[in-house]
């Protein structure tokens, strides 16, 4: 069908320049004749004048002689004949002036035809005397549908001061300055355009045209305000990032302390459920602070090669507690699907968020499906992104819901950090926010699609690897399978955060030495005789964690590291991912968290060198 249009649309453009060829040809033709005619007449009329002067001479002649014939008959065929001469010399003149003027025409048509600006010429009082075949290509409109709408109809109603201002001022001094405003299109969208107009003078130096050049700026403005968006994003996320950090230090030892006022308090103590309360919401607000750090993309990731089935399967049950019955949950898993390297606990998170987000919109109940499958972005595919997209296989996540969805002004704005169309205390504006948040920080990409009334579908892709799955290993520890006595270098700045882990520790047997920056940690290990595990921050006053580990490193060989670290503001890598050897503990962290990472890495030391 698109073929047969362009095909039809091309012979009608080809079909009306050869009738305005035919009709010029036909007009030469006619001149020609015209011309011919004259000369036909001129030289009858000059034969008759002979012939009827011929007689009148003989008389004055005895004997006639055509060759000598009164000077002033000849005279006069003479002119005659100049006359026809030069009306032929004429003649070719006019066609060789109108062919060139005709070559003008067809460049002028050309440059018209084929400017992706579109140019108008509009009287003093804006009546439009030309639009250019760009206004069709760019807005829809015919110039006969132009012509036949006033002349501000089609500009925005908040713009239209700017342009007649502007349109004053062109008439006024003789030039336009740049302005931008918006267009209604055809179907009824609105375009920006950037316009500049300059004026046509009579010979009274009098404005009457102005010559207006419009170029659509509509991609050249969303691309703009994507990168201010950008930029909002990237400040709040700073912001967050470092309150974030911040609070994880404090939360670290609220969480901490109440876990141990929790164990030596009794059930039945008055003060006991004062405890869990604290402890509660010391969780719940490192779980908010989290968010901050997904959605500024400054969490530090544990990535590993993952099948994303396992994870859709390991979180089914409680993604149907979390909807309930009254709506139906389904799962299309492709059995084939590639692995992919991310954070499992962060894709656990982003499947929470989606399903959370989507039961809310189905007040009604509906059906909430999660599709795994395999896809390839292609050079083709990744053109429709108005920003980098790398080729490649991806894996792709879809959820959907038959929700009320959402109209296009939301779904500019839903993976902004605290925007939220819920009622208040409903949501805290942050989901759909760390979804964004972790995907991007694990190298992915995600799309929105909704319709008021027809639910909506978030699309996520996650670059495929081509290593093997890693499997969990599920761990079964007792309190007492966690105890110890191997030494521990304990470094960190923080007065409070230090005093909490050397306390945990030395309830769980460790010997802790313990330094508030990395020279003092330096002098702590010159005089010690053994040092089992570095349990330091990464970022300290004077010397980083990173480099006080590197210096260990040399003295002890088999000394392990556990960094501990809130956000990669603090000398994690971009990706999240903490690049040196040793293991990573996140801030802010629990007891049972503290005491089963230093076991584990001092396990695996064992194991290593057994």
């Amino acid at each position: 069908m698109k073929r047969l249009w362009l095909k039809s649309k091309t012979k009608a453009r080809l079909s009306t320049h050869q009738v305005v060829q035919a009709r010029l040809r036909q007009i030469e033709h006619r001149e020609w004749w015209l011309w011919a005619f004259a000369v036909a007449v001129t030289l009858l009329l000059t034969l008759a004048l002979t012939s009827f002067l011929a007689p009148i001479t003989h008389q004055y002649f005895d004997d006639f002689d055509l060759m000598a014939v009164h000077p002033a008959i000849r005279g006069l065929v003479g002119l005659v004949l100049l006359f026809d001469i030069y009306t032929v010399y004429q003649q070719f003149q006019i066609v060789r002036i109108r062919r060139q003027v005709i070559e003008q025409e067809k460049l002028f048509r050309l440059i018209t035809e084929n400017a992706g600006d579109m140019i108008a010429v509009v009287d003093v009082e804006g009546n439009r005397l030309y639009n250019s075949p760009s206004y069709q290509k760019v807005l829809g409109y015919s110039p006969e549908e132009l012509k036949a709408t006033a002349p501000l109809e089609q500009i925005h109603p908040e713009d239209r001061p700017l342009v007649l201002e502007a349109a004053a001022e062109a008439r006024r001094t003789g030039t336009g300055r740049r302005i931008e405003y918006r267009m209604r299109h055809k179907d009824g969208t609105w375009r920006y355009l950037e316009s500049t107009a300059n004026a046509i003078r009579s010979e009274d130096d009098e404005v009457e045209k102005l010559v207006i050049v419009n170029r659509d700026i509509t991609s050249r403005r969303r691309l703009e305000e994507q990168f201010r968006q950008a930029q909002k994003m990237e400040a709040v996320g700073r912001l967050s990032g470092g309150i974030a950090h911040d609070f994880n230090n404090l939360l670290g030892v609220i969480i901490g302390y109440s876990e141990i006022l929790q164990e030596q308090t009794e059930q039945s103590h008055p003060l006991r459920e004062g405890v869990d309360e604290i402890l509660k919401a010391g969780r719940r607000a490192a779980s908010l602070t989290r968010q901050l750090l997904a959605f500024s993309r400054q969490q530090v990731l544990e990535p590993k090669v993952l099948d994303l089935n396992d994870v859709v399967v390991d979180t089914q049950k409680m993604l149907q507690r979390m909807v309930g019955e009254d709506i139906e949950f389904i799962t299309r898993l492709d059995p084939s699907l590639g692995a992919v390297k991310a954070d499992p606990g962060q894709i656990e998170q982003i499947l929470m968020n989606l399903v959370v987000n989507a039961r809310d919109a189905m007040p009604e109940g509906g059906k909430l499906t999660i599709e795994t499958s395999n896809t390839e972005m292609d050079a083709a595919f990744v053109r429709r992104y108005s920003y980098p997209v790398k080729t490649g296989a991806y894996v792709l996540v879809t959820v959907t819901d038959t929700g009320i969805g959402m109209d296009s002004e939301t779904q500019t704005h839903i993976f902004e950090p605290f925007f939220t169309t819920k009622p208040k205390d409903a949501g805290t504006g942050l989901g759909l926010a760390t979804v964004y948040g972790v995907v991007k920080q694990s190298g992915g990409y995600i799309d929105v699609f909704s319709e008021l009334g027809n639910g909506t579908t978030f699309k996520i892709y996650l670059p495929t690897v081509d290593d093997a799955v890693e499997r969990n290993s599920v761990s079964t520890e007792s309190e007492g399978a966690l105890q110890g006595t191997e030494t521990i270098l304990l470094v960190e700045d923080e007065t409070a955060l230090r005093s909490l882990a050397r306390n945990v520790l030395e309830s769980f047997g460790y010997h802790v030495l313990e330094a508030t920056n990395g020279a003092e940690a330096l002098v702590l290990a010159d005089g010690a005789t053994v040092i089992h595990l570095l349990l330091t921050d990464v970022v300290m006053p004077g010397i980083s964690g990173k480099v006080l580990a590197q210096e260990l490193l040399g003295r002890y060989r088999d000394l392990k590291v556990i960094y501990m670290s809130g956000y990669t503001g603090q000398g994690v890598g971009n990706s999240g991912e903490l690049h040196a050897p040793g293991q990573f503990l996140s801030k802010p962290f629990s007891r049972e968290q503290l005491a089963r990472k230093v076991r584990k890495a001092l396990d695996r030391a064992a194991a290593a060198s057994a």
